[in-house]
């Protein structure tokens, strides 16, 4: 699959990537960039998903997405931590990618793992960049990181920005339903269904950009433009 990457999704368990960014994900395939997702755990346990389904799930997905590259790193599920040991692993996936972007979770939630793998982000960025070390992969610095929505709390935090993912919202919704043990089995029927939250909010955030539908960012540093231009095509 090579090395490399313009975008890598950092993301707490299968299936966080496709609800929060796979329609960014989508258009920046479709303008020629090489994508890759890494979770930092299998999601397991769940009601109706095992280590096994969850795998078939993110198979089927990455097949929709069409992932440049994609990996699991197995740390412990519902106690993830920002661990020397999960720093040191998340920084060697970076060293040895070496991606331009690097999209993660936004630093508040109400569920543990998510704030974890925010921190965790963070702290393996700047890792990724040190010398005199046995890590593997060349010292990087990841150049941007942006923060993305993947929220429990009903927050609703301003965005840096939101990029449009119009053309792109019926392939990242059925990305999503290829999680079929978390998004439809034992799920409720009635409207509104989780799979029409999850398009509804990017109705809204499109809305937000005078497009159909949008995913949000933030970003912590602040971000350089050279054009009005494409600024004004976004309206």
């Amino acid at each position: 699959m090579g090395s490399q990457l313009d975008v890598l999704v950092v993301a707490p368990h299968p299936d966080d990537a496709e609800i929060s960014v796979g329609g960014t994900i989508l258009a920046c395939k479709a303008a020629g960039q090489r994508v890759g997702v890494v979770e930092l755990t299998n999601g397991e346990p769940t009601p109706y998903g095992s280590p096994e389904i969850r795998a078939k799930e993110t198979a089927a997905s990455t097949e929709v997405l069409q992932l440049d590259w994609r990996e699991n790193l197995q740390l412990p599920n519902r106690s993830l931590e920002s661990s020397l040991t999960a720093r040191r692993q998340l920084a060697e996936v970076f060293r040895e990618q070496q991606p331009k972007v690097i999209l993660a979770p936004y630093w508040e939630d109400v569920h543990p793992d998510h704030v974890a793998a925010s921190h965790l982000v963070d702290a393996a960025r700047f890792w990724s960049k040190l010398s005199k070390t046995d890590m593997s992969g060349d010292r990087y610095w990841p150049p941007q990181i942006y923060y993305f929505w993947s929220i429990h709390l009903r927050i609703h935090p301003k965005p840096s920005f939101v990029f449009d993912i119009s053309p792109h919202i019926e392939q990242k919704m059925q990305a999503v339903r290829c999680y079929e043990s978390q998004m439809i089995q034992g799920r409720s029927e009635e409207h509104p269904t989780v799979l029409d939250d999850i398009k509804d909010r990017a109705r809204y955030w499109g809305w937000t950009i005078h497009r159909a539908y949008g995913e949000p960012f933030a970003s912590r540093e602040e971000i350089g433009i050279q054009s009005f231009l494409p600024l004004s095509a976004a309206k």
